[in-house]
C-alpha cells in the first residue's frame, strides 16, 4: 500500500478505471467459453426453416453398440440411434430439446447387441433448404430477430440459410429449378463415426412410417462347418430343414417370450429361406462361408437366432429334419395334421446362437413409398451414380475399414499356421467332448448330448403372460414409461433381433 501513498487524486481514480477494464474483458471471456455445444443448439431456431419428411438408409457395426435402439437408461456401450440423434442435433437438422417425438422418428427393423445391419432404414423429419416456411411478409421481423442474434453471437450459418431462401424465392418466381437440397449424406457421415454410415435418403410423405410400411425384411446369417474333433456341418441336411420354414407358421418355439409385450399371437410368414455357399473372398480362405437367408414380413424377438440353432443341431446331426415339424406343431387350433408330429405347448429348452454374423440385410419398400437417392441429385428423374465428394468419402471409409479386417484376418490365420507346425489337428471325436455350434466362432461343450423332445420344457404363453400381468410387471412398464416420456423417446415396440 506504500506504493499508493504518493499517488493523486487523478492517478488513483486512472488506475481504478483500468482494473475495473481489465476485469470487465475477463468477465466476457468467461462468459464466452462457459457457451456449451448444447445452448448454442438450442439457440438455433428450427421454427424459422422449412422441414420435410424423409427416411434414410444406413449401416452399422453392431459388436460396437448396444443394440440399435435409444436407451433410457445407461448401457454398457453407446446405441446406434443414440449416436445418430446426436449427429442430426449437432448438424442442425433436428431439435434436441424436441427429442425423437418431435422429429416423427421411426424404425424399420430393431437389432440387439452385436447384430449389424446393411440397410437399416429410418424415418423423420428434418430441417431442408428447398422452401421457406412462411411468406416473406409473414416472417419478415422473425428473420430481422434472427438476424440480430446471429450477429450478436457472431454466427453466419442462419445468415447463409436466409439468403438461400431468398435465392431460391426469385428462382421459383422466375419459374427455374429451386436450389439442391442439403447434402444430408455428406453433412451426416462427416459427423458419425466410421462404424455407422448413411449410404442414401428419401423423401417421404408426412404419413410415411418406416416400420408399418415395411413390406419385407431380409436377414442374413454367415456360419462357416466346425473343423475336428467337432462334427461338421451338413449342409444339405440344413437346407432341407431350412426349406420347411416357408410359409406361414406358429413361431413360439422359435422365439424368446416376453411377458411384458403381452403377445399372443406368434403366427409368422417366411417368404424364403436359403442355404448357400458365399462367393470366395479375396482373402483366399480355404475354409468355406456360407450364409442363411430369412424373409419374411416380420419376425419374433430372436426369432432368427433361435432358428439358426436349430439348423446347427439339424446339420451336425444332433437332430433330425423332422424336428422343425416338431417345434412348429405349437398351436392347438391349428395342430399339424400329420399325427406323427408331435405337438408341442412348451418349448424344449435350449440357447440360441451368438449375435456377430446375424445382419439386417434390407428393408424393403414399395417404389411408390421409397425411392433412394443420394446427394448427386433431388429431383424425380432416375438418379444417375457419379463421384461426387460423398460418394468419394463414403467408399474411401468403407474399403478402409475392410482392409484392416482383412489384415486381422491375415495375421490370425498365419497364428494358426504357425500353432499347426506343434499341434496337429485332432480327429472327429477324439476326446468324447460333444461340440455344438453356436455361431460367430463360439462352440459349446457337453459331456453327453440330450435330444430336444428330451429336455425339460419352459412355460407356456400363457405362464408368461400371466406371471408378468400378476407380478412386478406393471410397476416395471409404468416406470419404464415415465423415463420414455421423459426422454421424448416413442414406445418400443415388437422387436426381431
Amino acid at each position: 500500500m506504500a506504493e499508493f501513498e504518493s499517488w493523486s487524486r487523478e492517478q488513483l481514480i486512472e488506475h481504478i478505471a483500468a482494473l475495473e477494464v481489465k476485469k470487465n474483458k475477463g468477465k466476457q471471456v468467461a462468459h464466452t467459453n462457459d457457451v456449451s455445444p448444447d445452448k448454442q443448439e438450442r439457440m438455433f431456431k428450427f421454427n424459422s426453416y422449412a422441414q420435410r419428411k424423409i427416411a434414410l438408409k444406413f449401416c452399422y457395426h453392431g459388436w460396437d453398440y448396444n443394440g440399435l435402439a435409444f436407451q433410457v437408461t445407461p448401457t454398457p456401450l453407446p446405441t446406434v440411434e443414440g449416436v445418430l440423434f446426436d449427429a442430426l442435433c449437432r448438424a442442425r437438422l433436428i431439435d434436441r430439446d424436441a427429442g425423437f417425438e418431435g422429429c416423427d422418428w421411426s424404425r424399420c427393423g430393431r437389432t440387439d447387441r452385436g447384430v449389424s445391419s446393411a440397410g437399416q432404414v429410418i424415418a423423420l423429419k428434418v430441417r431442408c433448404s428447398l422452401r421457406p416456411k412462411v411468406s416473406k411478409e409473414a416472417s419478415l421481423n422473425e428473420e430481422e430477430d434472427v438476424q440480430k442474434e446471429e450477429e450478436k453471437e457472431g454466427q453466419e450459418q442462419g445468415q447463409k440459410e436466409k439468403e438461400k431462401e431468398q435465392e431460391q424465392g426469385k428462382r421459383e418466381g422466375q419459374g427455374q429449378e429451386p436450389p439442391i437440397e442439403i447434402l444430408y449424406t455428406q453433412v451426416l457421415n462427416r459427423i458419425l463415426p466410421p462404424t455407422i454410415r448413411i449410404i442414401a435418403w428419401a423423401p417421404v410423405r408426412e404419413d410415411f412410417s418406416a416400420r408399418f410400411h415395411c413390406r419385407y425384411r431380409h436377414y442374413k446369417y454367415f456360419f462357416e462347418s466346425l473343423l475336428p474333433p467337432a462334427r461338421p456341418l451338413d449342409i444339405p441336411r440344413m437346407q432341407e430343414a431350412a426349406a420347411r420354414l416357408v410359409g406361414e407358421h406358429d413361431f413360439r418355439h422359435f422365439c424368446k417370450l416376453d411377458g411384458s409385450k403381452q403377445i399372443e399371437r406368434y403366427e409368422r410368414r417366411v417368404t424364403s429361406a436359403t442355404i448357400s455357399e458365399v462367393v470366395p473372398s479375396r482373402s483366399g480362405s480355404e475354409k468355406p462361408l456360407y450364409v442363411f437367408d430369412l424373409i419374411g414380413s416380420a419376425f419374433l424377438w430372436h426369432q432368427v437366432r433361435h432358428i439358426v440353432a436349430i439348423l446347427f443341431l439339424v446339420g451336425q446331426g444332433f437332430e433330425e429334419v423332422d424336428i422343425i415339424d416338431a417345434l412348429l406343431n405349437a398351436n392347438a387350433s391349428h395342430p399339424n395334421p400329420d399325427p406323427s408330429v408331435p405337438f408341442l405347448e412348451r418349448r424344449p429348452l435350449y440357447d440360441m446362437v451368438e449375435g456377430l454374423p446375424l445382419v439386417l440385410w434390407e428393408c424393403g419398400f414399395d417404389e411408390k413409398d421409397v425411392k433412394w437417392r443420394t446427394d448427386d441429385y433431388d429431383g424425380e428423374e432416375v438418379v444417375v451414380p457419379s463421384l461426387m465428394p460423398s460418394t468419394i468419402q463414403l467408399r474411401e471409409s468403407m474399403e478402409s475399414a475392410l482392409a484392416a479386417s482383412r489384415i486381422k484376418t491375415s495375421l490370425l490365420e498365419h497364428f494358426l499356421q504357425t500353432a499347426a507346425e506343434h499341434h496337429p489337428t485332432p480327429a472327429v471325436g477324439a476326446d468324447k467332448v460333444v461340440r455344438v455350434h453356436a455361431g460367430g466362432g463360439r462352440i459349446r461343450h457337453f459331456n453327453k448330448y440330450e435330444p430336444l423332445l428330451k429336455r425339460k420344457r419352459g412355460p407356456t404363453v400363457t405362464d408368461v403372460n400371466e406371471t408378468w400381468k400378476n407380478g412386478r410387471g406393471p410397476m416395471v412398464a409404468a416406470r419404464r414409461a415415465a423415463k420414455i416420456s421423459a426422454a421424448g423417446r416413442m414406445e418400443e415396440e415388437e422387436g426381431p433381433e
